[in-house]
């Protein structure tokens, strides 16, 4: 069954995971979930998080715009609204949502308006897509202590967007991304990869 927030994009074709051998496009099961998380560049972005332990999946696609089943052409000419972004479901007894926030705010600059590193538009900006409540509440204690740290090393405010999936029948849910844009660092290891990041640890969540 697929995912009511993870509609597939017409443009794929291979739904299995080159690295995981998991499917791209299964909803998650008994004791997973579903994040989304745009950094950047999703080739980076996607790698960075199928090597998270606990991801079960990852899978890259646009999110957050106003025009349906959109195309890289089409994002990157900033005329659909949509983040590149990474769908990952992972496996709660390995890992959390918690875990996957503080990774992501790890490998970008979230405090960094306008892109990341030299990739500049809007398709590149710093947001969270969540799924429940808990992640909700998780990711914006992580950004409120991330910024704690931030501000007394001289950075400016965290610019992440962070906010509840959009709906299945709206055209900001996710939509995938074309074939080749599937773990693309895997299948080229000497490809792009945005290193865009203020080198500060981010702080954990105390555990409960």
């Amino acid at each position: 069954m697929r995912s009511i927030f993870s509609l597939a994009h017409t443009g794929l074709r291979v739904s299995r995971h080159a690295v995981l051998g998991s499917l791209m496009t299964e909803d998650a099961g008994t004791g997973q979930e579903v994040i989304f998380l745009a950094a950047g560049c999703f080739w980076g972005v996607e790698k960075a998080m199928w090597n998270a332990p606990g991801v079960v999946t990852t899978a890259t696609g646009y999110m957050g715009g106003h025009s349906p089943n959109p195309t890289y052409e089409q994002v990157c000419s900033h005329s659909t609204g949509h983040a590149e972004t990474v769908r990952v479901v992972f496996d709660t007894a390995l890992t959390s949502a918690a875990d996957l926030v503080q990774l992501f705010f790890e490998i970008h600059d979230p405090t960094q308006v306008g892109g990341q590193g030299n990739d500049i538009g809007d398709q590149y900006r710093s947001q969270i897509w969540t799924t429940t409540p808990e992640q909700l509440r998780d990711a914006t204690a992580l950004r409120a202590a991330y910024q704690e740290v931030l501000t007394e090393r001289g950075f400016g405010p965290i610019q992440t967007i962070i906010s509840p999936a959009p709906d299945a029948h709206s055209a900001a849910r996710f939509w995938y991304a074309e074939d080749y844009h599937q773990q693309y660092l895997f299948k080229n290891p000497g490809g792009y990869e945005c290193h865009a990041r203020t080198g500060i640890a981010c702080p954990a969540l105390p555990r409960s």
